[in-house]
């Protein structure tokens, strides 16, 4: 208005001032840049910059995240459950993750200042979706140690299907290989829900598992299958499908579920071993049947004992659980456990028994303790009991040692030779003492001794004369026909024994100093892995084998290995790993052949205890995380609350640092 009214003054000075408005505008323009430069720069971050201004709330955010995941941590551990139906303020019990919570803020003052009802509800960190992401945090912290232990390495695949609570067909899936240390591991990856369970659809399945991990069939370099019925014939086709595309991906069937099959072979193939478990079997039913007549036996056992009562639960660990006959399955243990504790308790349940035969309430089972009374106070029980006893003890000591995570497959035949042997050697020199343990038996609890040199008498044709003394039918008729169909059904089972694979894989041993060892038969398994061992490093491997065996029998700390998985790591240990690389490499390839499924079988043990009846709404993706936390406790415990929860600001964008 000025300049309208009256006018342009001072042009002298126009220039000048022109000149100090220019210089004004052109430091305003040079600050507004600098700041601009600084935003772009990771450590002048938008983020950072709001966050100095809010120093507090950030450090605040920090503590409850802390907090958050550490509960997580022990809730994981625990296999407990995180959140339930009603959450709400006014329930009284909140469940796990919310009332622990609470008590770390009633432990710790500063913790009770960031969590729950004294922050935001957008920003308290209990939300179902927030608990998912710590624990899919920790599921892949155990998964990025097991990836790490495995490396770039060759590998098998154990495979097992089954149900869980809500009805939905899981597949679980464990790598078997050989750590840097030279230790043999086997990991659990994962569980994958199928819709249906195809050979293709398995096959799908597993392809989405390895490509999410970043594995490859092209390493696989053995494969594995539980023994689910009713997923027999699609594994078949699943194994078949993999070695189609992997020839070196070899199969070999599951040791210790041979080995229930030789048991359940016996008894169902020899008429009075098959009536003896039935017998046994129905026993277990009828005394079994309702908890007051499993209190007798404990009572009865307990008097014979003369434990005082008022000590019952100092001994319920020793005492009451050995107790009660265990229900016998087609199990090595089950079956075992059985007839060990039927020996004990037999005078228990003798008088178990007689009182259901006097007092029971029905006729049936009245009938039915009669008629196991009257069978199991004959001579031909006892004998029966005692002989299974053994073979049972035999063949369990050998399914417990095959269920070694570590086990390697030569020695698993070797141990399975020693088996065989130890029941021919029982067949020829073992009936005296086994009649000796029969009669001390019998005189104990006034049952019958059968006269060995009298005439056997056939209970179905009485009146018939058999021309054989009793002697003659229990160690012809029983004796030798059982152990010889148990040898018989252990070499039948076990026929891997013959193929080229497991014999070249024998060179390997170190046992005996080496004795087995054979250039032959290690070049020939070098064949048999074209995809580990190109041509050169063929004829590299001829004069490696030379010089490998020369070294290590000279060597004393390879004097007394027991098997490969020992050879494995001593190899690491004294560093000829190193020297020795292509003979190292032939080691793993015969480790890494799994020898059973029992670490599937564990897998879904434990994934039952995850997936409770009260936990039947648990997601797919919950439910492998924190299976995979469960299994690998090992591993598990030694993340940090550091590392998740770096890896959970990585999950996505998040505005604060939490630092």
């Amino acid at each position: 208005m000025t300049f309208v009214s009256e006018g342009v003054r001072c042009w002298q000075k126009a220039r000048e001032k022109f000149g100090g408005h220019v210089g004004k505008c052109n430091s305003f323009y040079n600050k507004a840049r600098k700041k601009g430069e600084d935003l772009l720069k990771q450590a002048r971050s938008i983020d950072v910059v709001v966050d100095e201004g809010a120093g507090i709330p950030k450090r605040q955010c920090g503590i409850r995240l802390n907090a958050s995941i550490t509960l997580a941590k022990a809730l994981l551990n625990g296999v407990l459950d995180f959140c339930g139906d009603d959450e709400s303020e006014t329930s009284l019990y909140r469940w796990h993750f919310i009332e622990f919570l609470e008590l770390l803020g009633e432990l710790n003052e500063e913790i009770s200042k960031v969590v729950l009802s004294n922050v935001p509800g957008n920003n308290q960190m209990t939300a179902l979706p927030f608990q998912k992401e710590i624990c899919n945090c920790f599921a892949g912290e155990v998964l990025k140690k097991i990836f790490e232990e495995l490396g770039d390495d060759v590998f098998s695949v154990l495979i097992d299907e089954s149900r869980d609570i809500s009805e939905k067909e899981q597949v679980a899936v464990v790598l078997r290989y050989v750590d840097k240390l030279g230790f043999v591991k086997e990991r659990f990856i994962g569980l994958v829900h199928v819709m249906e369970t195809s050979a293709l659809s398995l096959k799908s399945a597993i392809d989405e598992l390895f490509a999410r991990h970043s594995l490859s069939f092209g390493r696989v370099r053995g494969q594995g299958y539980g023994s689910a019925s009713n997923m027999f014939n699609e594994f078949n086709d699943l194994k078949a499908l993999i070695l189609k595309e992997h020839s070196s991906a070899y199969y070999v069937h599951c040791f210790a579920h041979q080995l229930q099959l030789v048991v359940v072979a016996l008894a169902t193939k020899h008429h009075e071993i098959f009536k003896f478990f039935k017998e046994v079997s129905d026993l277990v039913n009828v005394v079994g049947a309702s908890c007051k007549q499993i209190d007798s036996i404990r009572e009865c056992q307990r008097e014979r004992l003369g434990l005082n009562p008022e000590l019952e639960v100092e001994t319920e660990s020793e005492t009451n659980q050995d107790s009660s006959l265990v229900r016998d399955r087609d199990t090595q243990s089950s079956h075992e456990k059985t007839i060990l504790r039927l020996l004990v308790l037999y005078p228990s349940v003798i008088e178990v028994l007689e009182y259901i035969e006097t007092s029971g309430e029905i006729s049936v089972d009245r009938s039915q303790a009669n008629g196991l009374q009257l069978y199991m106070k004959t001579f031909s029980f006892v004998f029966y009991l005692h002989l299974m006893k053994h073979i049972l003890c035999v063949t369990s000591a050998l399914c417990e040692v095959l269920q070694r995570k570590d086990q390697d497959i030569m020695n698993a035949i070797e141990l399975v030779k020693l088996a065989k042997e130890d029941l021919k050697s029982y067949r020829l020199e073992g009936f005296d003492s086994l009649l000796k343990d029969v009669t001390s038996f019998c005189d104990k609890y006034d049952i019958e001794v059968v006269d060995m040199k009298a005439e056997y008498v056939d209970p179905k044709c009485q009146r018939r004369k058999t021309g054989i003394t009793n002697r003659d039918h229990y160690v012809v008729k029983n004796f030798n026909m059982v152990l010889d169909m148990q040898v018989q059904e252990l070499e039948n089972r076990f026929n891997e024994v013959t193929t080229n694979l497991l014999t070249y894989m024998s060179s390997l041993s170190p046992s005996c100093n080496f004795s087995a060892f054979n250039k032959l038969n290690l070049l020939k398994l070098a064949e048999m892995y074209p995809y580990d061992f190109n041509f050169d490093e063929k004829d590299k491997l001829i004069y490696e084998l030379g010089h490998y065996i020369t070294n290590v029998k000279e060597d004393e700390r390879f004097a007394n290995l027991n098997g490969v998985s020992d050879l494995a790591k001593m190899m690491v240990e004294t560093r000829k790993h190193i020297d020795y690389p292509l003979v190292y490499r032939l080691i793993k390839l015969s480790l890494v052949l799994p020898v059973a499924t029992t670490s599937i079988k564990r897998c879904f043990s434990s994934m039952n205890d995850v997936k409770a009846d009260l936990r039947n709404w648990t997601s797919d993706g919950y439910m492998n995380d924190s299976s995979i936390c469960y299994i690998e406790r090992e591993l598990f415990q030694q993340v940090s609350v550091e590392d998740a929860m770096q890896r959970f600001q990585k999950m996505e964008s998040r505005r604060n640092n939490y630092r």
